[in-house]
C-alpha cells in the first residue's frame, strides 16, 4: 500500500512517500481503508522529534492521528465493531498512523459514522473536536449562563469551541484576527476581541468563569488570562510548551490538557454534525502523495485553514 512515513526526525522534507507492507491488525484491533485523515499541528511537533519525550514513536513512522474510513479486517475478540463499518477515530499518538492506505486502530476509540455524513468531511473532526469538548466540560466544567473566554479562536479547536460553548448556552467571548473574525462571529461568538488592536483585559471587563487558552502565549501573557478568572474558576490551557498557572488564593486552577481519545465523546459530536448542531470546516482536501507539502506550507503559516487529506482512490 501507499503511506507517507518519514525515516529520521526533521523539517518537512524528512517525509516520504513510498510503498509499505499493509498492517494486520491485532487482538481488540481493527484495520481501517483510510478514506481521510487530516493534518494537525501536533503531526508536525511529532515529525520534528519535539515530543519524543511525551509522544515517544518508533521510527519509520506514518503520521496523522484523526482517521475515517471503513472496517476491512477485525482482529480477534472484537466486540462492537464489525467488516464493514464506517467509523472514524482519534489514534494513539505513538502508533502508526492513517497517512496510508490503511492503518490500524484500536476497536474502543472509534465511533460510527452514519451513511449521509460523507467521511472525508469527519476526518478533519477527531482531535480538534475532542480538544474543544475536553477543554470546556470535562476539564472546564462549563454550564449554561457562565462567562468564557476562548482566547485564539481563529483555528479549528476554536471553531468547534465556539460552537459547543454556544449550544450549552454560555456567553461565549473570543480573541481572534480579523481574518477569522467574521467566522467565529457565525459560530455563536457574542464578544469578539482584536488582540491586536484592544488589550484582552480592557475588552473582557467583567471576570469569565472560564479562559481556554489555545494560542502560543508568554508567561507573563497567561498570567493576564488568569487574571481575568472569577474566583473559583479555571483556565485551561492546550499550548504544551507553557505550563497553567494557578491562583490558589482566589481558587482559580490552572489545567494542562493533552487531548485523550473518547469513543463517547466523539460519538456525541458526529451525532451533531448528523444533525446540522456542529460544523466541520475543512478548506482544503489533498491526495496523500501531497501531504509533505501540506507540512511545508505549515510551517511557514500559509496553510487556508483545516486540510483534509486523501489516499490514491478515495
Amino acid at each position: 500500500m501507499k503511506a507517507v512515513r518519514f525515516h529520521e526526525f526533521g523539517g518537512p522534507e524528512v517525509l516520504r512517500y513510498e510503498d509499505v507492507e499493509p498492517p494486520i491488525p491485532g487482538p481488540g484491533q481493527v484495520r481501517i481503508r483510510v478514506a481521510g485523515t487530516s493534518f494537525n499541528d501536533v503531526d508536525a511537533s511529532i515529525r520534528a522529534g519535539d515530543l519524543q519525550g511525551r509522544v515517544p514513536v518508533e521510527l519509520p513512522h506514518v503520521p496523522g492521528v484523526d482517521v475515517a474510513g471503513t472496517v476491512d479486517v477485525l482482529g480477534a475478540g472484537v466486540d462492537g465493531v464489525a467488516m464493514g463499518d464506517r467509523v472514524v477515530g482519534l489514534l494513539p499518538m505513538t502508533a502508526a498512523g492513517a497517512s496510508a492506505e490503511h492503518v490500524i486502530a484500536p476497536a474502543e476509540v472509534l465511533a460510527g459514522v452514519p451513511r449521509r455524513i460523507p467521511l472525508v468531511t469527519l476526518a478533519a473532526l477527531p482531535l480538534v473536536g475532542l480538544t474543544a469538548w475536553q477543554a470546556l466540560f470535562d476539564h472546564g466544567g462549563l454550564c449554561a449562563g457562565q462567562r468564557v473566554l476562548i482566547n485564539g479562536a481563529g483555528g479549528a479547536i476554536g471553531g468547534y469551541a465556539v460552537q459547543l460553548a454556544k449550544e450549552a448556552r454560555a456567553h461565549v467571548i473570543v480573541t481572534a484576527g480579523p481574518r477569522s473574525a467574521l467566522r467565529v462571529r457565525a459560530a455563536g461568538a457574542a464578544e469578539v476581541i482584536d488582540r491586536g488592536l484592544t488589550g484582552v483585559t480592557v475588552a473582557a471587563c467583567e471576570p469569565v468563569d472560564l479562559v481556554v487558552n489555545l494560542a502560543p502565549v508568554t508567561r507573563e501573557q497567561l498570567a493576564v488570562l488568569i487574571a481575568l478568572v472569577r474566583a473559583g474558576g479555571a483556565l485551561v490551557n492546550t499550548t504544551v510548551s507553557m505550563p497553567a498557572p494557578s491562583d490558589e488564593e482566589r481558587g482559580v486552577r490552572g489545567i494542562d490538557l493533552f487531548v485523550r481519545s473518547d469513543a463517547d465523546q466523539l460519538a456525541d459530536l458526529v451525532a451533531r454534525v448528523s444533525t446540522g448542531e456542529l460544523i466541520v470546516d475543512v478548506a482544503q482536501q489533498v491526495r496523500l502523495a501531497d501531504l509533505p507539502s501540506v507540512h511545508a506550507q505549515a510551517a511557514v503559516g500559509r496553510l487556508p485553514g483545516k486540510v483534509a487529506v486523501l489516499p490514491a482512490g478515495a
